[in-house]
């Protein structure tokens, strides 16, 4: 693991029970996520993890669909205080997208990188910045993991089986060790948890 400055890699992901992060229709297979993503615990989950991170690195597909959604929450007075407050975090946070079909940022305060997550993150690890938080990019975490430079892994359990679909964590991981930093559980029985890389 390349250690530069304070900067972490955080990460964050919601899974099924029996693993997957989408059905077995695919990437956009989420229909499952909906009624665990409102409850409290899932909302304080990722409060606490976007309060220390200054940047945001999302796949495209995923920074699409995020820059889609919720810049509007960000002033919805209608909307829960904690949407609203990570909806106006990601307005303003720097992101970093990585794509190898976009030529110009989409977005205000963003740009695009066309090169491997890990390279990417040892870059932005040198620059001034709190924790870099990865959110729901499962092709951006799968290689951050396969190169061990994931600092902290966030996961949201919701307990479903949808017996079939892209798994996160796939055989010839790197072995380490890590440390539960904290769990929650609430209604539905969504589970939270956060672990941090051990060494």
């Amino acid at each position: 693991m390349n250690g530069h400055t304070g900067r972490r890699v955080v990460t964050n992901m919601s899974l099924t029970l029996d693993g997957r992060y989408a059905g077995p229709a695919g990437p956009h297979d989420l229909g499952w996520v909906m009624p665990y993503a409102t409850t409290d615990v899932a909302r304080d989950h990722l409060s606490e993890l976007w309060r220390t991170a200054t940047t945001a690195l999302l796949g495209r597909v995923n920074a699409e669909g995020f820059m889609g959604y919720w810049p509007p929450v960000a002033d919805d007075g209608s909307a829960d205080a904690r949407d609203r407050g990570f909806a106006s975090w990601l307005v303003e946070a720097e992101k970093v997208v990585l794509s190898g079909s976009l030529t110009e940022p989409p977005w205000e305060r963003t740009r695009v990188e066309n090169a491997p997550a890990a390279d990417v993150v040892d870059r932005l690890k040198v620059e001034e910045g709190g924790d870099i938080l990865v959110l729901s990019s499962a092709s951006v975490i799968r290689a951050l993991l396969a190169a061990d430079r994931v600092d902290r892994l966030a996961l949201m359990i919701f307990p479903e089986f949808v017996g079939g679909g892209p798994r996160l964590f796939e055989d010839g991981l790197p072995t380490g060790k890590w440390s539960l930093v904290s769990h929650t559980a609430g209604e539905h029985g969504t589970v939270g948890l956060v672990y941090d890389r051990v060494g």
